[in-house]
């Protein structure tokens, strides 16, 4: 890289605070008090962010007279769900690629059902006026090398034979640089209705108020220690008191899971993002934007970009790091080297916007699974359930889990629990140093196929033929 590029590059960064843009926000709620002393509740849910959320609020929609708990270690939605890009995505299987090469004969109706999802939130921010800037845009996937463009072609081609195609439309150089004008821009497909993007943070601080509108009794800065049978229940301990519950939800994602046994089957990858300043509309108008969608690219080590409320470009991807030994630390939250290549990437998309400047900076960890997608069960005898896994695209499905949780609790069999997706674990993660070592190699191997024309390698085709073909 040459000296003067770098230089203009970084100079982009030079204002840019390390703190996610969407946190940094004056109308913050100010947190719900800690638990001093005792708790019961008929159902007790961990975790402040999506997962927890969701299930709070439709354990009260289902039962308004249950009574429920919940608890977050910090502040609800200070991690992953707070942070993250915006994008809710009916796909409950971290894209349909995912989803039909693991469960061919699910797809249809994981589809169906990943498009009711998303159709439930939309309802749902309507109805609890949850205000987070939720618009129905949808997102386009392009292609920025000739072979993906290829790819993409090919791909759509396939999913019309199999009738996955509705709402999606494969665009060619010149009509998807009509919906946004990127030199960079090969080829798209634009799926009309499957996404929506938000403001994730106000997503979260909107469904905390509605559970406490409908009751469910909210305790932050409460971290929960440890879990335990307690008679016909269970008991959380927390630093200042305990909760009994008869039903447990853990909803603590990336986290260190309760049930000991759950950890092996997440490890957490660190994902890393900017936003720039609002845009003019003279600087829209170079880029052509006028259709809000979320964007992503089609290489392994992708970047995902979408315009704020305020006009600002969220600009993410690219780098996934995973930390030896999978320790979630808060200094791995900000890392420059990262930022400087997520700037001069920008740069090189959108050469019309150079001389915008970068406002935030962030990273954070997401909790990934060898199947890309959430995986869910139960332990002490049905009387907790989990969710976990979502790998980056949780904002939708989140939601789902919450509902698949609830109907494990209650032992029901519905649609959602005879789905082969629920009831099969994903493959854990081996012990040091194999785990690093195996995600290291595979991280090489996807910048190699990036720069071979998407050729994968023997390490990736092993990984493929494993189940474990992994994007970053």
């Amino acid at each position: 890289m040459a000296p003067s590029a770098m230089s203009r590059w970084t100079k982009s960064l030079s204002d840019a605070q390390p703190v996610a843009y969407w946190l940094d926000d004056p109308g913050r709620p100010h947190p719900e008090p800690a638990l001093t002393g005792p708790e019961t509740c008929d159902l007790l849910v961990v975790g402040g962010g999506y997962s927890g959320l969701w299930t709070a609020l439709l354990a009260k929609e289902r039962d308004p007279g249950r009574d429920v708990v919940l608890l977050e270690g910090r502040e609800a939605g200070w991690a992953a769900s707070g942070r993250n890009g915006g994008f809710c995505a009916a796909s409950l299987t971290h894209g349909l690629s995912n989803g039909l090469t693991r469960w061919p004969d699910e797809i249809h109706q994981l589809e169906e059902l990943g498009a009711r999802n998303l159709d439930e939130i939309e309802a749902a921010v309507a109805r609890h006026g949850i205000d987070c800037d939720f618009e129905r845009t949808g997102e386009i996937d392009v292609a920025t090398e000739p072979y993906q463009a290829r790819e993409l072609r090919e791909w759509y081609e396939e999913i019309e034979r199999r009738g996955l195609a509705e709402g999606i439309e494969f665009l060619d150089a010149d009509a998807v640089r009509q919906q946004v004008d990127s030199p960079t821009f090969q080829a798209g497909l634009h799926d009309r209705r499957g996404v929506a993007i938000l403001n994730p943070a106000k997503l979260v601080w909107g469904l905390k108020a509605a559970c406490v509108r409908l009751g469910v009794r909210v305790y932050e800065h409460t971290p929960a220690l440890d879990l335990k049978p307690y008679g016909a229940g269970m008991v959380v301990r927390t630093p200042y008191g305990s909760v009994r519950a008869r039903r447990v939800a853990l909803g603590t994602n990336i986290f260190p899971n309760l049930v000991k046994r759950v950890r092996a089957f997440t490890v957490p990858v660190y994902d890393y993002a900017l936003m720039t300043e609002p845009l003019t509309d003279d600087q829209l108008k170079e880029i052509g934007w006028q259709g809000r969608q979320g964007l992503g690219d089609s290489a392994n080590q992708f970047h995902y970009f979408r315009l704020s409320a305020d006009n600002r470009i969220l600009w993410g991807g690219y780098d996934a790091i995973y930390p030896y030994g999978g320790r979630v630390r808060a200094e791995y939250d900000d890392r420059p080297e990262t930022y400087a290549k997520l700037a001069e990437h920008f740069f090189t998309c959108f050469p019309q916007l150079e001389g915008v400047r970068f406002t935030h900076a962030w990273g954070g960890a997401i909790d990934t699974c060898s199947r890309f997608s959430a995986f869910f069960g139960t332990a002490h005898q049905g009387k907790v359930a989990y969710a976990a896994g979502f790998t980056g695209l949780g904002v939708g499905a989140t939601r789902f889990g919450a509902d698949v949780m609830l109907d494990l609790l209650a032992g029901e069999s519905t649609e959602r629990t005879e789905l082969e997706m629920v009831r099969r674990k994903p493959l854990p993660f081996p012990p040091e140093p194999f785990a690093w070592t195996g995600i290291a190699l595979t991280k090489w191997s996807l910048a190699r196929a990036d720069a071979h024309d998407g050729r994968r390698n023997l390490w990736l085709k092993t990984m493929d033929r494993l189940g474990l073909g992994f994007d970053s």
